[in-house]
């Protein structure tokens, strides 16, 4: 049981499978200046957590705490802090990498990284918002400035950031085009979906012409493949940065775009999101709540690549 200086953390020594997790006691951070502690009530999980369990990528060698999205209570600000106070209601992402650490009863962050939460929605909804959200809202609005009218190709649309990306499209008058297995059709239709496809069944870049955004959040030959669906003109935005030349090369013998995005902390973006929240145009699907302690059965069902929606941890 933590003590009044330490908090509940999960964290890992090695990198590997849900089973290197294991909860630990650290001691509660303080926020520096420009920074708030936030008691966190829940946390969800994203892709990046488990590829970052078993392979570091940018965050180094563990120990580490993993975890970016957070809603809580803000507990405490740092030095020059004016836009939270204590008891505060907050959600937002941790800077994405190396701002890691949601995973815990306390965290600290940069005071911009957070939005007051929407009211209308319980820190579980609120902690599955931040980095899928923030990741379509970068792609399709501050990238793509994706317009009224305009066609969009979702893939993955029933993943974390898909399904979040149709409701943020549709909010914005786009015709949404979206892949997922046909068991997941009818849950794309009630997000808004106009045109789901099974990419089991039918090959999207024979299907699909003219589109004027593709987002991807599978990678592979979808990236060269999504291509050829897109106007002159048009623009693909991967989330799964690789630097490559081949494609940027492809894009360009084609007449469109192609660029690669990888997510930031964003007060604005959390803002914009917290607006559509309040207004009830974006809800998270949560597939599934799991206490703190249980981190490594989240990473385990996350792994397995079958959930709809998003992993939440309750921590409080």
């Amino acid at each position: 049981m933590s003590t009044v200086n330490t908090m509940r953390a999960i964290s890992q020594d090695v990198l590997g499978g849900p089973e290197v997790l294991k909860e630990v006691e650290l001691e509660i951070p303080r926020p520096a200046p420009s920074e708030v502690l936030v008691r966190v009530h829940a946390a969800s999980l994203n892709p990046t957590d488990w590829k970052h369990r078993a392979d570091s990528y940018f965050i180094g060698k563990p120990p580490f705490v993993l975890g970016w999205d957070v809603s809580g209570v803000v507990e405490a600000v740092g030095l020059g802090v004016t836009l939270y106070k204590p008891g505060d209601e907050v959600f937002g992402m941790l800077p994405y990498p190396h701002g890691v650490g949601a995973h815990a009863e306390y965290v600290t962050g940069p005071t911009r990284a957070f939005a007051h939460k929407p009211a209308e929605v319980d820190h579980v909804q609120a902690a599955a918002l931040p980095l899928a959200g923030l990741t379509a809202w970068q792609a399709l609005v501050d990238t793509a400035d994706v317009q009224p009218g305009q066609r969009v190709l979702i893939h993955a649309a029933a993943g974390g950031v898909g399904h979040l990306a149709v409701q943020i499209a549709k909010a914005r008058g786009v015709y949404v085009i979206g892949t997922a297995s046909s068991g997941k059709h009818e849950f794309l239709r009630s997000l808004g979906v106009d045109e789901p496809i099974d990419y089991r069944e039918t090959d999207f870049s024979e299907a699909v012409r003219d589109v004027d955004v593709v987002l991807d959040a599978i990678g592979g030959d979808y990236l060269t493949r999504s291509l050829r669906t897109l106007r002159k003109g048009g623009l693909l935005v991967s989330i799964l940065p690789r630097g490559s030349a081949e494609l940027a090369a492809e894009a360009e013998r084609l007449g469109v775009r192609a660029v690669e995005l990888i997510v930031e902390a964003d007060h604005g973006g959390m803002t914009a999101i917290a607006d559509l929240v309040a207004t009830g145009r974006l809800r998270a699907a949560v597939a599934e709540v799991f206490p703190l302690a249980a981190a490594a059965k989240a990473h385990a069902l996350g792994d397995s690549g079958r959930t709809v929606g998003k992993l939440v941890l309750e921590v409080r």
